[in-house]
């Protein structure tokens, strides 16, 4: 039951309303939808575009990984639109290619999001820690975690 939440939470967050109801039951999703059953019901609350759910259901196809820092992660994590600069990297933690969906991890290694790379690992591990550079990951490419 934890998984099947935390899963709807997250299609939530995408901006697609949830039911989790007994199966088993004749009708159940008729009834869901006259709500003359017990259900829980994840509203969602907020929309997503189209390209930020497709990131979001791409883990498993992630090629690489990013560790950033805690500056880093607590801007992408604000209520404010952020995207992931060099100077908020820490290390490049697999390889990786332009357009390649990369994950990114902070300090203690726990997923924080999952993003678009603008450019490879060679360029990204160049960059690490300089100001005034193009984002690795542009906001419009990046799908964070709660």
């Amino acid at each position: 039951m934890i998984t099947k939440s935390t899963m709807a939470h997250k299609v939530a967050q995408l901006g697609i309303a949830v039911h989790i109801a007994n199966g088993t039951k004749d009708n159940i999703l008729l009834d869901v939808l006259k709500n003359k059953c017990l259900h829980s019901k994840f509203i969602p609350n907020k929309s997503a575009n189209s390209r930020k759910k497709w990131i979001a259901h791409s883990g498993n196809y992630a090629t690489g990984k990013v560790q950033v820092n805690e500056g880093a992660k607590n801007a992408l994590m604000s209520s404010k639109a952020s995207s992931l600069l060099p100077i908020g990297i820490l290390n490049i933690q697999s390889e990786f290619k332009k357009g390649e969906i990369i994950k990114l991890v902070d300090e203690q290694g726990k997923l924080i999001g999952l993003g678009i790379a603008e450019y490879g690992s060679d360029k990204a591990t160049e960059m690490i820690g300089k100001k005034n550079q193009k984002p690795l990951v542009h906001y419009d490419y990046l799908y964070l975690e709660n």
